[in-house]
């Protein structure tokens, strides 16, 4: 007998507190998340796609569910995701991520926030939320998510998602807003390096960096490693070109660089990029806890752009998540977790070689490839 969708929900999300009082459930809890992961995963991106999933499917869904009661309306489903404990959903959320896939020593896990932009309320004075990912980059899953705090921003968000993961062996990534020392030292507590992006703003560490690598140009960077690596493609030539040092002599001319956990280098990367005559170039500086290799942190800092690429376009424009006006309670956060499992389970799957676009229609149209892409296998 085939192992459906329900058997793995059951398994990592029976802790999954029901938000209903007991007259109400007319539905059992697994029936409505288990209906709207394979929605998602089948292109539903609103409760009314995914009422009239359900009810395409009825006889396949019948098989595994209890549908005594038939599918669940559009109006369940957004009430019960709008009280669904959202927090709780995220750890059930993490938990699940860690048991069906191991993430890799010395991979690059990158950190970066999302606004999703019509999640907010005017009528109520409710702002847009705004969430923090940790993606893997190599194993290209969202391993945990994280909602900022309406009165806070994603200086307090991070430590919190950190906390969350396992992070032994990696490395992370996270852009100028979270080059924070109590960031940094929680990663290292953590066992996992850091690389942190620096910005003009930031003041004396910015402007320190900066002038090191000025002294170390004047002397031909002889105390530098140094990779370089050249793409071309679609009329243009990108030029990468990085220069780290973790000479002592140049750390201790940073801004009391001891305040940073295990900080052994500081690194400069030169973005050219040529579209015919034209010609566009870009120096970042950036601070980690690796050592001086040039072409480890070069490949580190370009992994970190995948969650752009890779987790944040695909959101907006496979899910049209930025089109998203789930927004009553705790909707709009609970979808967004519900959009990640349904990447991750759709990225996983291997066997179909098409776009995230291709899987979805693949999955609403044939019920044993759905299976496979719920099951992991």
């Amino acid at each position: 007998m085939p192992k459906y969708p329900s058997a793995t929900i059951i398994e990592h999300f029976a802790d999954l507190k029901d938000p209903r009082i007991e007259r109400t459930k007319r539905h059992p809890l697994i029936n409505i998340l288990t209906i709207a992961l394979c929605a998602a995963v089948a292109g539903a991106d609103t409760w009314v796609d995914i009422e009239l999933f359900g009810k395409s499917k009825r006889w396949w869904f019948a098989k595994f569910l209890d549908l005594s009661n038939g599918i669940p309306s559009h109006d369940t489903f957004g009430r019960v995701f709008a009280r669904l404990d959202a927090e709780q959903f995220q750890r059930c959320f993490i938990n699940w991520v860690q048991a069906v896939c191991e993430v890799l020593d010395g991979q690059v896990v990158a950190f970066d926030g999302k606004t999703l932009r019509r999640s907010h309320n005017r009528t109520i004075g409710k702002d847009a939320i705004h969430m923090v990912s940790a993606w893997a980059t190599e194993n290209q899953l969202v391993l945990g998510q994280i909602k900022v705090d309406d009165k806070s921003n994603e200086i307090t968000a991070i430590p919190a998602l950190i906390d969350l993961l396992e992070l032994s062996g990696c490395i992370v990534t996270i852009d100028a807003i979270g080059c924070q020392k109590e960031i940094a030292k929680t990663i290292v507590d953590q066992d996992g390096d850091y690389v942190l992006a620096l910005k003009a703003n930031q003041g004396t560490l910015y402007t320190d960096a900066q002038t090191l690598f000025e002294d170390a140009r004047a002397i031909g960077y002889e105390d530098c490693d140094y990779h370089r690596t050249v793409e071309k493609g679609h009329g243009r030539i990108e030029i990468r070109e990085c220069w780290t040092t973790a000479d002592p002599e140049y750390l201790a001319a940073l801004y009391k660089p001891e305040q940073w956990a295990k900080l052994q280098t500081v690194t400069m990367v030169r973005a050219e990029r040529r579209i015919g005559e034209k010609r566009e170039i870009k120096e970042r500086y950036y601070i980690s806890s690796l050592p001086g290799n040039a072409k480890q942190l070069l490949n580190a800092v370009r992994g970190h752009w995948h969650i752009e690429n890779r987790l944040h376009w695909v959101l907006d424009v496979t899910f049209r998540e930025d089109d998203s006006r789930i927004r009553t309670g705790n909707a709009a956060q609970n979808m967004a977790i519900l959009r990640h499992m349904a990447l991750n389970l759709l990225k996983q799957e291997q066997s179909t070689k098409c776009s995230i676009r291709g899987k979805r229609l693949k999955a609403g149209w044939d019920e044993e490839y759905l299976t496979r892409v719920l099951c992991g296998h």
